[in-house]
Order: C-alpha cells, then structure tokens, then sequence
C-alpha cells in the first residue's frame, strides 16, 4: 500500500513546534525573527516614501537598518561591519540586563503575592480573636464577634484553616456583608500542625476558639487542635484563653486535658438535646434562647453587688431598673435563682441580663410594685404529655433521656424512624433513666411518605420534633436537611387540611436552610451549629460566664422557662413589669420578660420581649407567657 504524504501544512506545523520544545533560546529565535520580518519591511515603506531619504540605495538601506535599530533597541549605529556588530552587541547585551532584571522583579512580586493570595504571612495583631477550625460555625461566631467589637476601634478576627485563603473570604463576605470596623484575616493551613499556628499569631491573641467541623473525626480533630495550639505556645509568656466544643462526652475529658486549666470546653450534643426538648415542652422558647445569646439584644453579665451586699438577694431583683437580676456568682460558682432570701455576701458578683455593662444602674423599683394585682392561686400544674420524635440522629438518644428523665405518669414518647436508623434496642437504651410511668414507643417507616404522618394522627400530640439527618449517615454531595425540609412540607400540608396548627419542633443542620422551612417565623427551629455558635462566641467575650451557661442549660439546674402570665397577674388588669417581677420572686424565681400570644408573629421579635424596664406597663391577655429563670 502506497504510504499517504503528510500535508505541508501538518509538517511545517510540527516543526515549528518541535523548535519551541527546544527550550526558551528557540522562543527567542523565533521572536526575533518574527519581529525582523515585520519592522524591516515597514522600515524599508517608511525610508522609500520619505521625500527626504537619500538618494542612492545603499544609504537608503542604510537608514533602513538604522530605523529598524531605533524599533526594536538594537542600537542603530551604521558604518563598518565590526561597528555596526559591537553596537548590536551592547544592544544585546543592554537588553538581556533589563529583561533579567524585570524578570527578577516579576517573579519576587508574583511569588509574594502568590503568598499572600495562600495566607501564609504571618499576622501582627494583639488582642484579636483566632478562629481555628471551618465549620458553619465560623459565620456565627464571626458575625457575634463583629456585633461584639462594634463599639471598639481597632479589633481584628483572624481565621485559620485548611482551606484555600481567597475561598474563606468570599465566602465570609458573602455571608457577612458588611463588618464595620472589625478586620477579617484568613490564613491557609492545617490547624493541627504546631508549626503553621504562628501564622494567626495565637500567643498574642485575646482569645482563642477552636471549631469542630460535622464529620466523623471531628473530636479527635478538636484534641488534636488543642494539642498543637499547646504545642505552640510552650513557653509563650501569655496564653490566651481558649474556648472548644466537642460533639460526643466522651471526648470532652480528653479535650479539657489538652485545652490546659483556663480552657473551656463545650459539649454541642448535649446542650442542643437540652434545648430542643425544652422548646418541644414549651413552644417559643427556643426564640427566647436566641435573644439572650446573640449580641444584637441584652446579654448576661457579672456585675459587683455595691450597696446590696449584705441585703437578701430579692432585693436585688427590684433594685435595676433596666436590668434584670437572675443569680449569684459566688466563688465562681453560679448560683441563677437562688431562694429570695440568700444573703449577698462580700465579694459576690450578681448575673445580670442589661444591654451593656454600663446599663446595670441601681435603683429601687419597690414603688412600682402594685401588690394587689399579684396572683394568689397556685401555679399550672404540670401534666402528662405525649410527645412525637420524627427522624434519629446522634442527638436522639439525648432527647430521649431527657424527655423520660421528668415525664409524668401517662406520659408517652414514639419515635419514628427507618430501620436502617434505629432499632428497638437502642430506643430502649436511651429510655432507661426515665420513669416507670413513661411509654417509649418505636415505629419503624419513613417520615417523608404522607401515608406515614396520616397514620400517626400527628395532632393528638402535644410536640412533634423533627430531626435531621447526621451528615455522616449519608451520601457525602446530600444535604442532610432535605429529608427534614420534605417532612416540614408534609406537615404544613396536614396543618392546612385540618385547619389546626401542629406544635412543630424543627432541628436544622444547616442554617441556609431556615428561609427554605415551610413553616412560621416564630416557630421553633434549632439550628445546632448556630446555636453553639452563639455560645462559643458569648463565653470567648467574658469566659467568666461559661459556668452560668452550664448552669442554665443544665439538665437539673435553674433554666429558663415559660409560665402563663396568669400565674403572675391576672389577665386583663395593666401592671407594670416590676409587679410581675414581684410575683416571681413569691415563687422563688426570677422574671426576665415575657412572650405576647398577640404579638407572636408581628413583631421583630415574634412576641418575646427580654429585660423590659420595670416601670413598663402592659395590659395583660390570655396566652400571654412570663419568662421567667427557675426550677421546674
């Protein structure tokens, strides 16, 4: 067979680049080439249209070659051959010096900005707060600590993680919008690496909180964080104090070991199972958590006792104003709520709920107090409820300890789940430290089916809670929200058939996801990542108030609570707050705002009203809730 010729076109195309695989001599070649072959001929138009060239074609080529020098800064010098050689040399020569040197400059500036574009230059704040770790938590704890610096002229966040520096800072933008004067500093590289930590400058730093990301590992990532942030600072003159949080109690000794003595360490299940449960006993409450954490409202603080020390402490309770007194701090030990009658002792501080640490100002409120307008009957009495657990994550078996631990005789909890979620034996395991008068109960089926809601009768209920799907449990690209988003769907379907509203309790993952929820504003939804957030971000501002926030939000200690306003006041009468707060104290707890029925889903706050003043006056309605810190 006769062998087919290659087209010219193809050769001469393959040469051509076989010479620029040469190297960068080739390159130039072919450069200074292709340039030859277009300033010549223009040079040469240029010199044979001038009226003024000379005459005779030797001096005309002449004046070409001198043009041609001129264009390209060869040198145009003309004469005898070694001349015009040496001058095209210097030239050269010239050329090569200033290439050489504008190369240098180049390649300095792009590999500096290469590394600044990675977040490899170390930062020189002091004071400023280190975020190690990325997770969703890392907007909330940003955006609280720019609420938190917003009065502050010069403070800094500096966020270091493994994760490309230009992607962390779209993504902070974007979500954070404007910062004010807070400074944003994103550094790239692993934070369990002792010898990249410097990079965030943690040794002169205010504060320090490590962020557990939602993957299997995340624990013993926060461990390992903390150790080489031990690691990093040995033998640093000053440790910022540092503020973790760990998903499982299992890890949480060994990350209290590595955290040092001043470390303090959350534990996220735990406290969110708490909180879910709380608001699915009393719907609302959820809102009421949001306004005390975040910075946008009135927060806890340690304020001296003064004048009061020696006093009881239900004094106290009516001698602020505009703040609201809910406990002790006596020795570093929380006291929230304690009898009317406990002595102030020297050195105590007071837990506050203000606007700012210059709000708490002292007054007697006694006068505001109108005593007849004080309830006198005895208290709603707690009843059996029957709760619906709809879905099982990690955080189940900890909301079904807590609803067994209190419930009364005739109380009922059924969970439904999949098979591949949950068996029987584990639902029993969790319920073991409830009451004998408790039925725990296991449905297996799939929430997201409606046959599977129509078949509960979902309203004999008195909360149903819905919970999300651990992100590990699934595909790595599914969103662990879409299944609870389907069951929201088909519970608001049910809600506009019957024309009776369900008592929903809904655990976000992902808090995106709160606009997609197809239910009220004023609804209760738990955003886990956020809610800890919240947390990490107050305590990391006074870490004198990690042990108040244990304490609230413990299982048996005093936390915060809804009770009917006509527990307190009779319905229908106008009071003023101070006669409430009066009314709590009878009752051995501390009054802190209230939730209005009417104005649930009007209001910028959906009804809860925290820390009002006390001399405000309100007409009282039915529904209409006390906040109030105490005891079940």
């Amino acid at each position: 067979m006769a062998q087919r010729r290659t087209p010219l076109g193809d050769r001469a195309r393959y040469w051509f680049d076989s010479t620029l695989a040469r190297g960068a001599a080739a390159l130039v070649g072919w450069m200074a080439l292709l340039c030859l072959a277009v300033v010549v001929p223009a040079s040469a138009v240029v010199v044979w249209t001038d009226p003024d060239a000379p005459a005779s074609p030797a001096d005309r080529l002449a004046e070409v070659w001198r043009l041609t020098g001129e264009t390209l800064r060869l040198g145009g010098a003309t004469g005898t051959p070694l001349r015009v050689t040496m001058s095209v040399l210097l030239a050269l020569v010239t050329l090569l010096y200033v290439s050489t040197l504008v190369g240098l400059v180049t390649t300095a500036l792009t590999d500096r900005l290469t590394a600044l574009r990675r977040g490899r230059s170390t930062v020189l704040e002091h004071g400023h707060a280190v975020i190690l770790g990325w997770s969703e938590q890392v907007f909330t704890v940003v955006s609280e600590l720019v609420a938190a610096n917003a009065n502050q002229r010069r403070a800094a966040v500096a966020v270091l993680a493994d994760r490309d520096k230009t992607l962390m800072e779209e993504a902070l933008g974007t979500k954070l919008g404007s910062v004010g004067r807070t400074r944003l500093i994103c550094r790239s590289g692993p934070p369990t690496d002792p010898t990249v930590l410097p990079l965030a400058s943690p040794a002169t730093a205010g504060v320090v909180l490590v962020l557990p990301h939602d993957e299997p590992e995340a624990d013993a990532e926060v461990v390992k964080t903390l150790l080489a942030l031990r690691a990093a600072l040995a033998g640093a003159a000053h440790r910022p104090p540092v503020v973790a949080a760990v998903r499982d109690e299992r890890y949480r000794l060994a990350a209290r070991l590595a955290a040092g003595p001043g470390g303090i360490v959350l534990e996220s299940d735990t406290v969110t199972a708490r909180l879910i449960v709380q608001a699915a006993r009393r719907p609302g409450l959820s809102l009421v958590h949001q306004e005390l954490l975040d910075f946008a409202g009135d927060e806890f603080y340690l304020v001296g006792a003064g004048s009061l020390t020696g006093r009881p402490f239900g004094d106290a309770l009516l001698s602020y104003p505009t703040s609201s007194v809910v406990g002790l701090v006596r020795a570093g030990t929380p006291l929230l709520s304690p009898p009317p009658e406990t002595p102030v002792a020297p050195g105590d501080l007071l837990v506050v709920i203000t606007e700012d640490d210059d709000t708490a100002w002292t007054a007697d409120c006694a006068a505001l107090v109108d005593e007849a307008a004080i309830a006198s009957g005895p208290p709603t009495p707690a009843r059996a409820e029957r709760v619906l657990l709809l879905g099982w994550n990690r955080r189940a078996p900890l909301m079904v300890d807590q609803l067994c631990r209190r419930a009364l005789p005739g109380s009922a909890v059924d969970v439904v789940a999949g098979p591949d979620e949950v068996t029987d034996r584990q639902v029993e395991e969790s319920g073991e430290g409830g009451g004998t008068g408790l039925r725990l109960t296991l449905h297996h089926g799939d929430i997201t089916r409606p046959e599977t809601l129509r078949r509960l009768d979902v309203h004999s209920y008195d909360s149903v809670i819905v919970l999300g799907r651990d992100p590990d449990r699934g595909q790595p690209s599914e969103d662990p929200d879409n299944r609870t988003l389907v069951t929201l769907l088909l519970l608001r379907r049910l809600e506009e058939t019957s024309g009776r509203e369900l008592p929903v309790v809904t655990e976000l993952i992902d808090d995106r996801n709160r606009p997609l929820a197809p239910i009220g504003p004023g609804a209760d939804v738990i955003i886990s990542g956020k809610l800890i957030g919240l947390l990490m971000a107050q305590i990391s501002q006074n870490r004198h108030l990690a042990a108040v926030f244990e304490e609230l939000f413990s299982a048996d200690g005093a936390g915060v609570r809804l009770r009917p306003a006509e527990d307190y006041v009779p319905t229908g009468r106008e009071t003023t707050f101070a006669t409430v707060v009066a009314a709590a104290r009878r009752r051995g707890e501390c009054a802190i705002g209230y939730r209005s029925l009417d104005g649930s889903t009007t209001s910028p706050g959906y009804g809860v009203r925290i820390n009002p003043p006390k001399d405000e006056r309100r007409r009282w309605a039915a529904g209409d809730e006390v906040v109030v810190i105490g005891a079940d």
